[in-house]
């Protein structure tokens, strides 16, 4: 559909339940990161859903395709697009569920759930204390961090010479999900595995192939598991299914409900954001320019890549009828945050537009809120910092290899391939 601008754009017609008002019911498949543009921000064209003349609550109708259609949202959801919603939402937990959330094992009938990503308070908060050590920044800089950037620099290295490199394919999809395998402790031949497998049940759009890599993934990970019930190691897998919550060993269920989430977040977020990043700085060399020489401000301006590059907007259900900003919610009803709209909204953000590398208080919902914000999110913005940093002081200035597809998807599909070039020293 062509890029929508005003709330007319978006009306569509929907036997919609009871309590959701005519005037709310919205297409909102445009901002929901499955649509590709070529523009240099990519979430532009969902901006204005923040303006402060755009109704608090909006409704999608249910998915008509792409992985909508095959998880069963056949009701609908509510859709948040304002800063202070959203921050509700995420937040509060007398209202809102996260049960269930990416819950795709639910497709070849497993009952476990995602753990703590599934789990609300107040059990969430024991499974995400036994978790938050082995991702904590104290042990993220003594453990992780000269292992990222021997990596990150070694790949570096080898392509410094080359004047090019696919920067999302060749680097942006592996050099993450290498970190990642290193910390679990799993073996590097299992690499393009796991990636066709995410790739499946994320971005396939097709129940079959979904189901066919959901029980492929989870086979791999309960022999994986008892392999280290039987000889553990140092990695993280194995301190999970050795260690003891409120002084009891982990369950089956609680074992590959931990494995098996972590598993799903540490593949491709990182990898999207990178493909995003690095496509940007190469369309405004400027910007490029201004990090490179200025290396003070490259933790600031990660955090502005993060605000900017959305790559997810999460879900949640109400727990219990309520009213909200004059409609009667039911419990049951879906919820949707935009984060793309949310991360831009004006009355949160000074000139929310513009990239700003060195934004202050940049308080966003890339890795969501609330009580589950991101358990990697420390971890995933040190890899960035770390590339950045290493990046400029063996790479020149960069740029896209002319004749080069640019076109992206504004969100977790992102980029496929994003060739880039350089002069050669």
């Amino acid at each position: 559909m062509p890029q929508a601008q005003t709330m007319d754009d978006i009306r569509v017609d929907f036997d919609a339940p009871g309590n959701v008002p005519k005037d709310r019911i919205v297409d909102l498949s445009f901002a929901m990161g499955t649509l590709p543009n070529d523009l240099v921000d990519p979430y532009e064209p969902c901006g204005w859903l923040a303006g402060p003349e755009i109704p608090r609550l909006l409704f999608n109708p249910p998915t008509r395709q792409g992985l909508g259609a095959v998880t069963g949202n056949q009701r609908g959801s509510w859709v948040v697009s304002h800063y202070e919603d959203i921050e509700r939402v995420y937040s509060d937990n007398e209202h809102f569920s996260n049960a269930g959330t990416a819950e795709f094992q639910r497709l070849i009938g497993e009952t476990f759930k995602s753990i703590p990503l599934a789990i609300d308070p107040p059990d969430h908060a024991k499974y995400r204390l036994y978790l938050m050590p082995y991702f904590s920044p104290s042990r993220i800089t003594r453990d992780l961090e000269p292992r990222i950037r021997k990596v990150v620099t070694e790949m570096i290295d080898e392509i410094a010479c080359k004047g090019e490199v696919d920067m999302a394919w060749d680097f942006g999809r592996v050099y993450p999900v290498r970190i990642f395998m290193g910390l679990m402790g799993f073996p590097d031949e299992m690499f393009e595995q796991f990636l066709d497998w995410e790739w499946d049940i994320l971005h396939s759009g097709s129940l079959e192939k979904m189901q066919a890599a959901l029980r492929g993934v989870l086979e791999f990970l309960r022999g994986f598991i008892a392999e280290k019930e039987k000889n553990p190691d140092e990695h993280l897998v194995s301190s999970i299914v050795h260690g003891k919550i409120e002084g009891r060993g982990l369950t089956d269920d609680e074992k590959i409900g931990m494995v098996w989430f972590l598993w799903l977040g540490g593949l491709d977020t990182v990898a999207a954001t990178i493909a995003q990043m690095f496509r940007r700085m190469a369309l405004q060399p400027e910007l490029q320019k201004r990090i490179r020489e200025n290396a003070g401000i490259i933790n600031s301006a990660v955090e502005e890549f993060l605000r900017t590059q959305p790559i997810l907007s999460s879900a949640r259900t109400a727990k219990k009828d309520f009213a909200w900003h004059g409609i009667q919610i039911r419990k049951g009803d879906n919820f949707q945050c935009l984060n793309p709209s949310g991360n831009f909204d004006p009355a949160r953000f000074e000139d929310p537009r513009t990239f700003d590398p060195e934004r202050k208080a940049n308080r966003h919902f890339t890795f969501v809120g609330g009580v589950h914000i991101c358990l990697g999110a420390h971890l995933a913005r040190r890899e960035l910092r770390l590339l950045l940093e290493e990046w400029f002081r063996r790479i020149p200035e960069f740029r896209v290899k002319p004749g080069a597809d640019t076109t992206v998807f504004p969100g977790l599909l992102s980029i496929r391939n994003l060739p880039i070039v350089w002069d050669v020293r």
